[in-house]
């Protein structure tokens, strides 16, 4: 199969001859496009990346997880009570207004208003109030201890009057970035230039991997990321007008569940699907160590994880015998629909997945769907198992994001609707917990909560890989797979 397929991408090459491209741009080719550039409400990968070129943010954090200064530095005045002071980068948004306290204040009350139904309102539920010292100077009052507090300041910031205008920042981003927001007719193609060289930068949607690579080797486009199956990352690495990078990575995929449905809703075949996955398997043959085995949401080197778990070992007997005691049988198999993207590269492990569930007793029916549609049943509930990614994350609020009884969609991300009275008062009490020694503790014994009771199953953190013409200089590769060092990069 893998060298039928690389006959047919070379073939196809071979053809399709070589493009003369006058393009002035830098291209990047997306998999998806963006949902939407409103930082108040992107909760996908692409959305989340490209809002960071556009927009600024309080604070930012490094490659150890560590928060440190964006827009501003704070200092803490009291347990509950932190001020924020802005500094002299990125204050000028691209409608030529000045960025002040006031936009920040906007920003995190639109944020915390009800009635904008932001997925993020509850990581910023504890601010009680903000003042407006000068132009450049904010205070928050919280309604209760919070040490992690700056770290959940990384909404980006928005200009007050635009908010109060209703402007439509998903589709007309207006942000004080590196880059401002050139066209965006339709989802095929996003135009940005950056400001400090007026470098155009394009990121173009082109669903189909072999499409991608094929318009690489073309010159069509300079860069994709990520979304490669590890064949044609090994094949690329041959070719000569292009280079592969890679990075490990903190990108958590899961297996999640829909625990309203009375399939999925047994803790004990959620455990035998557990037991039936041969990760190492997966990862050596089909991924070619491009990942890690999970057993948390955070890696072990996380200052908030928890080393002691890997995951659940590959054991096909102990899942039969789950599922004999969940009430299944070769007489009556246990019958599961799985979603996932239309990627080639998704649906062959969601494929391999459905085997090796298969060797057990479970039928499993895969659904796949363009990424648009696979997200939208996802967010909405519609699904009994799912796989998906997190990336990005660096905070333990994404616990109460993501876990808490409170956080359903679309007030958060608990889109298997999980509701455990323990993990939430595990939550709440690490929330409350002053000492970061001790509160490390407390999000530690939450996973392995979490882990006991499997609302999802952890698989693997993947790695990150970049493959990019040989002209393209300065793109660098993040722990987070972020697309950050576009600001930087050159075309020679």
């Amino acid at each position: 199969m893998r060298i039928k397929y690389l006959i047919y991408l070379i073939l196809l090459f071979l053809v399709s001859g070589c493009a003369d491209s006058n393009r002035n741009s830098i291209a990047f080719g997306l998999n998806a496009a963006p949902v939407t550039l409103d930082p108040r409400f992107a909760t996908d990968a692409v959305s989340y990346r490209i809002t960071r070129l556009i927009y600024r943010s309080l604070i930012d954090f490094d490659e150890q997880f560590q928060v440190k200064p964006d827009l501003a530095s704070w200092e803490q005045l009291a347990l509950d009570h932190y001020r924020f002071t802005l500094g002299d980068e990125g204050r000028e948004f691209h409608n030529d207004s000045r960025l002040t306290a006031s936009d920040v204040k906007a920003t995190y009350e639109s944020v915390l208003n009800p009635e904008t139904v932001s997925p993020h309102r509850a990581s910023i539920e504890m601010i009680e109030s903000m003042e407006v010292i000068d132009e450049d100077t904010l205070d928050f009052k919280l309604s209760r201890p919070d040490p992690l507090f700056p770290g959940r300041l990384v909404i980006s910031i928005l200009p007050a009057k635009l908010i109060l205008e209703e402007h439509d920042f998903s589709r007309v981003p207006i942000g004080s970035g590196e880059m401002k927001i050139v066209e965006w007719k339709d989802d095929s193609r996003l135009k940005l230039i950056r400001l400090k060289d007026n470098q155009l930068i394009e990121f173009i949607t082109l669903k189909d991997p072999t499409v991608r690579v094929l318009k690489l080797l073309r010159g069509e486009i300079d860069l994709i990321q990520g979304n490669l199956s590890p064949e044609v990352v090994t094949w690329l690495t041959e070719r000569e007008s292009v280079r592969v990078n890679k990075k490990q990575g903190d990108t958590f995929t899961y297996l999640g569940f829909n625990l309203e449905d009375e399939v999925t809703g047994n803790e004990l075949v959620r455990r035998a699907i557990a037991y039936a996955i041969d990760r190492d398997s997966i990862i050596k043959y089909v991924m070619r160590n491009a990942a890690r085995k999970a057993g948390a949401i955070f890696p072990p080197n996380h200052w908030a994880g928890n080393t002691e778990l890997t995951g659940y070992e590959y054991d096909p007997e102990k899942a039969k015998t789950l599922l004999k005691q969940a009430g299944y049988s070769i007489g009556s198999p246990l019958k599961i629909s799985y979603k996932t993207s239309s990627d080639p590269f998704r649906l062959r492990l969601a494929t391999i997945i459905q085997d090796q569930l298969k060797t057990v007793g479970i039928d499993v029916d895969i659904r796949s769907y363009d990424w648009g549609t696979f997200y939208g049943d996802i967010k909405a509930g519609r699904f009994q198992m799912y796989s998906l990614s997190w990336v990005g994350l660096k905070m333990p609020d994404v616990f109460r994001y993501v876990f808490h009884s409170l956080s359903i969609p679309p007030n958060g991300a608990n889109r298997g609707r999980f509701n455990n009275t323990e993990v939430d008062a595990l939550i709440e009490k690490a929330e409350l917990e002053p000492s970061l020694i001790k509160q490390a503790e407390y999000y530690r014994e939450l996973q392995q909560i979490l882990f006991d009771t499997l609302p999802a199953i952890p698989l693997w953190y993947e790695d990150n890989v970049v493959a990019m013409r040989n002209e393209i200089q300065g793109y660098t590769l993040s722990t987070d797979g972020n697309f950050d060092s576009l600001k930087y990069t050159v075309k020679k």
